[in-house]
C-alpha cells in the first residue's frame, strides 16, 4: 500500500511544484466550475438560502440557489485560499481518498487473501489516477466507500463509520450528478433482496434514507427553489433535443460503443480495453472444464455495462421522442447512469484479476495504469509545462485566468469613468465570462447548467443578429442555452480566442441598445472588431502581456445609443 501513495504522490508532484501554474482542465471545468465556489465565498452568498439571494457578479443577479449549495466540501475549501489552491488540494484528497477507498472495498470484498494484497493496493492506484472532473469532488471516486458502507449494511455487519460515510458522501459529491443514480441502483438492489429473502432489510433500507436525508440537507437550496419557493422558472424547461440530437439508429449505434469503451468525460474518460483483456484472459487460461462457468460469472457483468451503454448512447434520441408529449422531459437528465459505470468496470476487472496467474495481473494492471495517464490531459500538460513545452492552445491557470492582464482594463476603466467592477457590467467575447468572473467583473453573461428562463430571453435580443447569421448557434442556444454569451458567426463555438490567433471579427451584429437595457457597458473582447461603431461599440482600450493567454480588446456603448 506504501507503493500506492507513492505512486499518487508522484502523479500530484506536477502540481505541487507548478501550483499556480500548474494545467488545470479547461473545458466544463475552468471555464465553469471554479468560478461558482469562488463567487459564493467572495460575495458572502454561500449560505443565504433565502428566497432575495442573489450573486450579483453573475447574469445581473443570479438566484444563489441556483448554485452550489453552500454545505459542500468544495465550497468549504475554495473558503481557505485561492482559487487554483482550493482546486489542487481538491485534487489530492478527492484522489488519496478515492484510492482508500477503493483499497478497502477491494479487501473486504474481492481480494481479502493475505497474498492479494498488493494487488489490491495497484488496483487503488489505478482508480485514483483515472482522468476525471475532481471539481465534482467524491461523486466518482467515493462511490467505492459508499458501497462498502451499504454491503455491510446489507450483511447486518455494519459499524458506526459505515453510517458515517453514507451521512458524509453528500457533503462531497454533486448530488445532479450521482444522487438520484446511486439511490436508484442501492434501491433496485434492497429490492432484489426483500423478493429473494421474502423480508425487507431494515438496516440497508435505513441506510437508503439517510442517504436520501443528507442529499434533502445539503442540497435545500436546489430543492427550496424549484420545488417550494418556486423561485425561478429554469431555462432548462426549454432544452429541445431534438434540434441538438443527432437522429438514427447509427447515430445512437455510435454513441453507445462510446460509451461503452470509452464512458463519459465526466464520469472518467477512460479506453477499457484493459478489463476487457483481463476478462478474455480469465476465460481462456480457465482449465478446459472451468470455462464455461467461469464465463457465465464474468458475462453477466459485461452484458449490463452494454445495457447500460445502449441506454446512455440512445437517452438523448428517447427524450427527443418523449418531449412531443412532456415537454419537461428535457429539463431533467436522467440519463446519467452511466456515472456508476467506473466503479463497474473496476469491480470487473476485480473479478478476473482473481483468476489470472502474477505475470497477467502485472502486465493488466501497468496497461490500466499507462491508459488512465495517457488518457489524462490534465496530467500529460503539465508534464509538458515541466518541460518547458507548453500545449500553445491549452495555457495554464496563470495565463488562462490573467490577472495582471485583467487588473489592468479595470484600472483603464477606473482611470476613465471612477468606476468599480460593482458599478458596471461587461459581456465577454472569444473568451468564458469566467475568466472575467475571477477577476472580480460583474457580467450579464455566463456559463450556467441552471439560471432563469427569462432572463435568457431578454439576453437574446442582444445576440439575435448573430444568431440569425448561423443555425449551429441558432440552435445552440435555443434549444440548449447552457453558454449564455455573446455570439459571433466568424467566430463560431470558438470560445477561447488566443491572443497569437489575432483574430478580426468583420460584422458584429450586435445590439448594442439591447446590451444598454439590460446593464451591460462594456464588451470585452479576444477578437479585434473592425467596425464596432457599426454595433454600437467605441474602442476604449487595448491589453496584451507575454504572459498572458488573452489579447484583449475593450469596446464602451456608444453615449448616443438609446433604450
Amino acid at each position: 500500500m506504501l507503493l500506492a501513495l507513492l505512486g499518487l504522490l508522484l502523479f500530484l508532484l506536477p502540481y505541487g511544484i507548478l501550483r499556480a501554474h500548474s494545467y488545470i482542465t479547461l473545458d466544463d471545468n475552468l471555464d465553469a466550475e471554479l468560478n461558482i465556489p469562488y463567487l459564493l465565498v467572495r460575495q458572502g452568498v454561500s449560505f443565504r438560502y433565502d428566497q432575495g439571494a442573489t450573486v450579483p457578479a453573475l447574469m445581473n443577479g443570479l438566484p444563489r440557489n441556483a448554485l452550489r449549495p453552500g454545505l459542500s466540501a468544495t465550497v468549504g475549501l475554495f473558503a481557505l485560499g485561492p482559487p487554483w489552491a482550493a482546486y489542487l488540494v481538491q485534487q489530492a484528497l478527492v484522489r488519496l481518498l478515492g484510492l482508500l477507498a477503493m483499497y478497502a472495498l477491494l479487501r473486504r470484498e474481492l481480494l481479502p487473501e493475505p497474498g492479494q494484497r498488493r494487488l489490491a493496493a495497484a488496483l487503488a492506484l489505478a482508480w485514483g489516477l483515472l482522468p476525471l472532473y475532481s471539481m465534482y469532488g467524491l461523486s466518482v471516486l467515493g462511490q467505492p466507500a459508499l458501497l462498502l458502507a451499504f454491503l455491510a449494511l446489507r450483511r447486518g455487519t455494519g459499524r458506526w463509520w459505515h453510517w458515517a460515510i453514507i451521512a458524509a458522501f453528500p457533503l462531497w459529491s454533486m448530488f445532479v450528478f450521482v444522487g438520484p443514480f446511486v439511490l436508484a441502483a442501492l434501491g433496485a438492489l434492497w429490492l432484489r433482496d426483500w423478493w429473494s429473502a421474502r423480508r425487507p432489510n431494515g438496516p440497508f433500507l435505513a441506510g437508503l434514507l439517510l442517504l436520501l436525508a443528507g442529499y434533502l440537507v445539503v442540497e435545500w437550496p436546489l430543492f427550496y427553489s424549484l420545488l417550494v419557493a418556486k423561485q425561478f422558472v429554469p431555462h432548462r424547461l426549454e432544452f429541445d433535443m431534438a434540434q441538438i440530437t443527432p437522429p438514427g439508429l447509427k447515430a445512437g449505434l455510435r454513441s453507445a460503443a462510446q460509451f461503452f469503451l470509452f464512458g463519459q468525460y465526466h464520469a472518467s474518460r477512460f479506453l477499457r480495453v484493459a478489463v476487457l483483456l483481463a476478462v478474455a484472459a480469465a476465460v481462456a487460461l480457465a482449465p478446459a472444464g472451468q470455462r464455461a462457468a467461469r464465463g457465465r460469472q464474468l458475462a453477466p457483468w459485461l452484458l449490463a455495462l452494454a445495457g447500460l451503454a445502449l441506454f446512455s448512447g440512445f437517452y438523448p434520441q428517447l427524450v427527443a421522442l418523449g418531449q412531443r408529449r412532456v415537454a419537461l422531459l428535457g429539463a431533467f437528465n436522467v440519463g446519467r447512469f452511466h456515472f456508476l459505470a467506473p466503479l463497474l468496470w473496476f469491480w470487473v476487472l476485480a473479478l478476473a484479476l482473481r483468476y489470472l496467474p502474477g505475470r497477467w495481473q502485472a502486465a493488466v494492471l501497468v496497461l490500466q495504469v499507462v491508459i488512465g495517464l495517457s488518457m489524462n490531459p490534465e496530467w500529460l500538460n503539465n508534464l509538458r509545462e515541466l518541460a518547458g513545452r507548453p500545449n500553445p492552445h491549452e495555457p495554464n491557470y496563470t495565463a488562462y485566468v490573467a490577472p495582471a492582464l485583467f487588473g489592468r482594463v479595470q484600472a483603464a476603466i477606473r482611470q476613465q469613468t471612477g468606476l468599480e467592477p460593482p458599478q458596471y457590467r461587461v459581456a465577454c467575447l472569444g473568451l468564458p465570462p469566467a475568466v472575467a468572473q475571477l477577476n472580480n467583473f460583474y457580467t450579464l453573461d455566463s456559463y450556467q447548467n441552471n439560471y432563469p428562463l427569462p432572463y435568457k430571453h431578454r439576453f437574446r435580443p442582444i445576440i439575435a443578429g448573430e444568431l440569425a447569421k448561423s443555425p449551429e448557434l441558432r440552435r445552440y442556444f435555443d434549444a440548449w442555452g447552457n453558454r449564455c454569451y455573446l455570439f459571433s458567426a466568424e467566430l463560431g463555438k470558438d470560445f477561447r480566442v488566443a491572443g497569437f490567433q489575432h483574430r478580426v471579427v468583420q460584422d458584429f451584429a450586435f445590439d448594442a441598445a439591447a446590451f444598454r437595457q439590460l446593464g451591460g457597458r462594456y464588451v470585452l473582447s479576444a477578437a479585434r472588431l473592425a467596425t464596432p461603431g457599426r454595433s454600437g461599440l467605441v474602442a476604449r482600450g487595448e491589453f496584451s502581456s507575454r504572459t498572458a493567454y488573452w489579447h484583449l480588446y475593450l469596446y464602451e456603448v456608444q453615449p448616443t445609443v438609446s433604450n
